[in-house]
């Protein structure tokens, strides 16, 4: 499948960038998101680069970096950082809102979602910085594919199949 899709991946890294190969420091989650979190809650903004691939395929792991702010309210459909249990933090995105109680879950994620309190959100994404370009999360476009990612649910996992194929 990946030798089919070759061409497709040539473009893709040729327009979106690749993984960094320069070595970096990496410090685990919770020994640094909770500084991160307590500079976001004191009104400091903050870009942090992103780990994992439960946000594919709008963040991609290590090559993109999400700019955080504080927030006084959250929409569905915003990406946030927040506390699910004590010293564990998720970027992830907002499906649901009851009153101050959030659900969330990544866009990678085919099922399984958080659920935490909206005091406990540090932050939302506000610019996705890519390795070319600086995306602003309420960019039209954007926001048009985050809205038919969520509506096309049912089939996600065979269109995260073939991303992975191409990336």
């Amino acid at each position: 499948m990946r030798f089919l899709l070759t061409p497709w991946r040539r473009r893709y890294r040729k327009r979106n960038g690749v993984t960094s190969t320069q070595p970096r420091r990496e410090l685990p989650n919770d020994a640094w998101l909770g500084e991160v979190s307590q500079m976001l809650r004191e009104g400091k903004p903050y870009a942090i680069y992103v780990k994992g691939y439960s946000m594919r395929p709008f963040i991609e792991h290590m090559r993109d970096r999400v700019f955080l702010e504080k927030r006084d309210t959250y929409n569905v459909g915003d990406a946030v950082l927040a506390q699910i249990v004590p010293g564990h933090y998720v970027l992830h995105r907002i499906i649901e809102k009851h009153g101050d109680h959030l659900t969330l879950q990544g866009d990678g994620n085919v099922r399984g979602t958080e659920r935490c309190l909206e005091e406990d959100v540090s932050g939302v994404v506000t610019q996705y910085i890519r390795p070319h370009r600086t995306i602003p999360a309420d960019d039209p476009q954007l926001v048009r594919r985050i809205r038919l990612w969520r509506r096309l649910r049912p089939i996600r996992r065979f269109l995260l199949f073939i991303y992975k194929a191409i990336v």
